[in-house]
């Protein structure tokens, strides 16, 4: 069972991914790096970070507030 402040945690990094994966900031910038737009290449790396994200949370906190601790006591 996650403790409140994991579930917590866990919240603010899926806030962070979805607060920062459209780039507002940049969409005026028409700078080109490597032949693409820097946008596109926040884009790119964040999904990068998106994956990351959800791959951890897949391997330590899957069922986070959905799965509740049974007792099988008899």
């Amino acid at each position: 069972m996650a403790s409140k402040l994991e579930a917590i945690g866990w919240a603010a990094a899926f806030a962070a991914v979805v607060a920062l994966s459209i780039p507002w900031f940049m969409w005026r910038d028409s700078t080109v790096a490597a032949g693409l737009p820097v946008w596109l290449w926040w884009h790119i790396g964040w999904m990068g970070v998106a994956t990351v994200v959800f791959a951890a949370f897949a391997k330590r906190a899957w069922g986070l507030g959905i799965e509740t601790e049974v007792s099988h006591s008899r």
